[in-house]
């Protein structure tokens, strides 16, 4: 790889990265934005994980990359499924009437 490929991905990563924060930032109100904001970032963290991975031929990035895609799905789909049930009880979905879910 040349270090224009490796500037040019990494800015790429840097990017979408950027835009995951910049959602979470934007609309502070929509739980599910910033769900996917943060699976944004965490896509972001997989391609950087990816690309030293190949520069450095080094198979410990990919196997990291599994990992946390396993984990990024298993968080998604359990803050789904409690946005699901919040709805069902409440009706709304905002993140100002979150903290009624404290026990």
């Amino acid at each position: 790889m040349t270090s224009f490929n490796i500037f040019f991905l990494l800015f790429f990563s840097f990017v979408i990265f950027f835009l995951g924060i910049l959602g979470i930032f934007i609309t502070r109100k929509n739980i599910i934005i910033i769900l996917v904001s943060i699976e944004l970032m965490l896509l972001a963290v997989n391609f950087n994980f990816a690309i030293f991975s190949v520069l450095l031929e080094d198979m410990f990035g990919q196997v990291f990359i599994l990992y946390t895609l396993t984990l990024a799905g298993a968080e998604a789909a359990i803050g789904l499924a409690i946005l699901i049930i919040f709805y069902r009880i409440r009706g709304i979905i905002s993140v100002n009437f979150v903290t009624s879910l404290k026990g």
